[in-house]
C-alpha cells in the first residue's frame, strides 16, 4: 500500500479527525511545509491517539487512509523540542507506527 521511496511526515500535534481533504491539505502546508499534492504521505493523529488519518495524492486525486486501533494507542515519536511540529520517518517506521509499535528516531528519520 505504501509507495516505495515516498516521504512520510508525521504531524506531532493532534487534530480533530473529522477534518477531511481540504483542512488536512491545509495542515500539511502549515505543520509540515509541503503541498499536499507533493506525493508525500502526511500522518495526523486524533487527540486520544487511537486513530489516525493519512493524506496522500496518488497522481489522480487526493486520498485519505483512516485507521482506528481496537486496543491501545498509536505511539507517536517524541518531539525533541516544544516547537517541533512534525517528524519525517521512513517506510519501515511507518509500518511499525501503523501497527501501534513504539519507534525511536533514527539517523534515517529527521525531526523538523
Amino acid at each position: 500500500m505504501i509507495p516505495h521511496g515516498v516521504q512520510v511526515f508525521v504531524a506531532l500535534e493532534s487534530i480533530d479527525l473529522r477534518y477531511s481533504f481540504d483542512r488536512l491539505s491545509g495542515l500539511a502546508k502549515e505543520q509540515v511545509g509541503y503541498d499536499a499534492r507533493s506525493g508525500a504521505l502526511f500522518v495526523f493523529y486524533g487527540r486520544r491517539r487511537d486513530a489516525l488519518k493519512i493524506l496522500f495524492f496518488d497522481g489522480s486525486g487526493m486520498c485519505i487512509f483512516y485507521k482506528r486501533l481496537e486496543k491501545g494507542t498509536f505511539r507517536v515519536p517524541e518531539a525533541p523540542s516544544p516547537e517541533t511540529k512534525h517528524v519525517e520517518v521512513d517506510e519501515a517506521m511507518l509500518d511499525a507506527l501503523l501497527d501501534g509499535i513504539a519507534v525511536e528516531a533514527t539517523e534515517k528519520s529527521s525531526v523538523h
